[in-house]
């Protein structure tokens, strides 16, 4: 477990406030305990800084993963978001979307969202901006990218794409993305 370079810190934050903005600081300097970010086995985790000087006692064979996996860093460099960082995404997203019930499971088969299938979204939501997606109970489902800007959406047609699809809370199910744990 390490602390994150310059560079990969910078790739971290640029991706996450696609999905949250300037509220990426509040995800560091929480009210109740400070967070940081640690890297292990390129995978990147959302980890407590009490828990971490925990985990600094036992030895790195033993350590399989500490915290909340936000997500990994490619081999190319880049930042690939994980669906256990949704909570948090959902808690701090500057835009949104919500399905109705008939497109819910289309998206959580990991198909993207129509129009047909939009309820309601963020007004002025730009187009290629992180949006998190959320069903008519307000339960988050997953994430992804706005394909369309709010105003277009009004003239698109019904099966024109409105989000294109990341990650969704059916890819436990699916088992997408075994590398995971």
């Amino acid at each position: 477990m390490r602390p994150l370079t310059e560079d990969e810190t910078k790739t971290l934050f640029l991706k996450l406030s696609e999905y949250i903005g300037v509220n990426v600081e509040k995800l560091i300097n929480r009210s109740d305990e400070r967070y940081c970010f640690r890297i292990m086995k390129d995978r990147c985790y959302y980890i407590s800084e009490s828990l971490m000087k925990a985990a600094t006692n036992i030895s790195r064979d033993n350590l399989l993963h500490v915290g909340t996996c936000f997500g990994k860093f490619t081999k190319s460099g880049k930042f690939r978001l994980h669906i256990t960082s949704l909570e948090h995404l959902a808690q701090y997203a500057k835009f949104k979307v919500w399905v109705k019930q008939s497109a819910e499971m289309s998206f959580l088969y990991g198909n993207h969202i129509t129009k047909s299938g939009l309820a309601r979204m963020t007004e002025n939501t730009p187009q290629y901006a992180g949006v998190v997606v959320y069903n008519m109970s307000d339960i988050p489902l997953g994430f992804g990218i706005a394909a369309q800007s709010t105003d277009y959406c009004l003239q698109l047609d019904p099966s024109g794409n409105v989000v294109l699809h990341q990650a969704d809370i059916g890819d436990y199910l699916r088992g997408l993305e075994d590398d995971m744990f």
